[in-house]
């Protein structure tokens, strides 16, 4: 029987308002670009930790504009926010100390801690939270942040310096605002020296930016304003897009920490070597492509026969991608508590019956090429990836699946920028990517995705019965009637074949004997913090 994780509700809505200018206050440093992260020998009795990690995004430039920095800047220990998640996902405060609701929950005054420092030396004031809050919602909405899944726009914001709070009213009934207020878009930064960030946005984090090179990494250095002690000295983050890299660097000790090594080999191999540690956890996150309906694949039936065509247990437990995916159909992993063993998939790998859906629908190979055609062109998906989390791996096993029963592919193989960037312009046919579902400690940002009136319907998918579902969801307070709207609309997207889903990822992170502690979180947000240790 699968354990279940009981889940805190809570809404995801929208952000707009203008930024605050607020007096200077210490220095600010801007990082130099000059020099590689982890090229200058480290100082005697320095303590420094080497991380290998992905890159997700070249740069921490702007949180509040671009989603992948605001995770970024949250990962490496450079921001925080009010609040947080611990690894049974509920809501714990941190740069808060406590907090108050309204009995209409359209009120919440949160008591922030004292004595928070940011790491150009300011205090954190309530003004400077409010004015950080109003710039997510200010700029957000430029780029890819979108803040409006987690704050509405609507909602105002009041500081009080002299009490050391700060008090959200909104439009719309929240069950509990804390958990969106614990996403990475929401960390609290100082904004004042916003022209100083350059790649190095200024939080109240452990660390903060020194140096920065382009496609190579970081060098950060301990925040001497943190609130307790930070372990070490410096650390020098490597970017490492490939999983093997990351395992040979760890294991000649060019790194001593690395997250996410992919490959099955590589982790089975630290796992039997006492030398490392590998911490692995049963994580929210899902890994599937975006289908998009405003293409060729806005046929039902080509829809349909594509998701029968491809054996999604087999791809999850071969050789390349078995023990780190769990398979599974539905879009939120079958983990969580929201129905997913009442759930039904009538389209279970079946690649004859994908071929004969086709073949009755007029979609066939007319000119014996091997490739079926579609209103008399060629299908070939234009299928988007990037390498991180198996993801290639996954796409290339779904295009052999799709080649076997006439559906030709053309990859594009990028960055996680390209990525989200033809998401966005909807120039891709399958789009891959593996999303944190329960973001806020709820899904229901995460399935605005295919909610017609969000603007982050990025596949143009429309069902007038998800979209009543979703309005419900909006407005329903109780725990148990959410459980059953999220179980229907999951059944929904099922029923329409409007996801392929790779399956439900398990987060690891790996060290060597030089650190003592270092653990992966279930809400993947928090990599760099005190908790991780030198081991003398």
């Amino acid at each position: 029987m699968k354990q279940k994780m009981k889940k805190m509700m809570t809404l995801g809505l929208a952000v707009t308002v203008a930024a605050a200018a607020l007096s200077g206050c210490g220095e600010s440093k801007a990082p130099s670009e000059g020099t590689a992260s982890g090229s200058e020998q480290a100082a005697e009795g320095e303590k420094v930790l080497k991380f290998g990690c992905q890159m997700y995004s070249d740069g921490l430039i702007d949180p509040a504009a671009q989603i992948n920095c605001a995770w970024n800047a949250m990962r490496y220990g450079i921001t925080e926010a009010l609040f947080k998640f611990d690894d049974n996902m509920n809501v714990v405060p941190w740069l808060a100390e406590s907090y108050e609701v309204s009995d209409d929950h359209k009120t919440w005054t949160i008591k922030l801690k004292d004595g928070i420092k940011f790491s150009d030396g300011c205090e954190m004031t309530a003004s400077k939270v409010k004015a950080s809050l109003d710039r997510v919602r200010a700029e957000g909405p430029n780029g890819s942040s979108t803040p409006e899944k987690f704050l509405e726009y609507e909602a105002e914001v009041v500081a009080d310096d002299a009490a050391n709070t700060i008090t959200i009213k909104t439009n719309t009934a929240y069950i509990d605002l804390t958990g969106n207020l614990a996403h990475p878009v929401m960390a609290i930064v100082d904004v004042e020296d916003i022209k100083d960030w350059d790649n190095g946005v200024i939080g109240t984090g452990p660390y903060m930016v020194d140096s920065f090179k382009e496609q190579v990494g970081y060098d950060l250095l301990k925040n001497t304003n943190y609130r307790e002690d930070v372990p070490y000295d410096k650390v020098e983050l490597l970017y490492m897009g490939d999983a093997s890299a990351k395992a040979m660097a760890l294991q000649n000790g060019q790194v001593d920490l690395v997250e996410n090594i992919t490959n099955v080999s590589d982790i089975q191999k630290l796992q039997n070597d006492e030398n490392f540690t590998v911490d692995i956890a049963s994580g929210v996150r899902t890994g599937f492509a975006w289908i998009n309906q405003a293409g060729v694949l806005g046929n039902d039936t080509l829809r349909k026969a594509m998701l029968m065509a491809i054996d999604y247990k087999t791809i999850c437990q071969s050789n390349t991608i078995g023990g780190l995916y769990t398979p599974g159909y539905s879009v939120l992993p079958s983990s969580l508590d929201y129905g997913y063993d009442t759930l039904q998939n009538p389209y279970e790998y079946d690649p004859e019956a994908a071929m004969k859906l086709m073949d009755d629908a007029g979609i066939v190979d007319t000119d014996g090429d091997g490739i079926r055609e579609l209103d008399g062109k060629n299908i070939n998906l234009t299928v988007v990836s990037y390498e991180n989390r198996l993801l290639n791996d996954f796409a290339d096993a779904q295009s052999q699946y799709l080649a076997k029963v006439g559906i030709g592919t053309t990859a594009k193989y990028g960055s996680s920028d390209d990525q989200w960037t033809s998401l966005v312009a909807g120039e891709y046919d399958l789009n891959q990517n593996n999303w944190t579902t329960v973001a806020t400690g709820d899904p229901i940002d995460y399935l605005a995705n295919w909610y017609s009136k969000c603007d982050s319907d990025y596949c143009a998918y429309e069902n007038a019965e998800y979209d009543k579902l979703y309005e419900q969801l909006l407005e329903e307070m109780d725990g148990d009637k959410r459980r059953e709207l999220i179980t229907r609309m999951q059944q929904v997207l099922i029923d329409d074949a409007a996801v392929l889903v790779d399956g439900y990822y398990n987060s690891s992170m790996i060290y060597s004997k030089n650190v003592a502690y270092a653990h992966i979180h279930t809400a993947d947000y928090y990599w760099l913090s005190t908790e991780i240790i030198p081991a003398d």
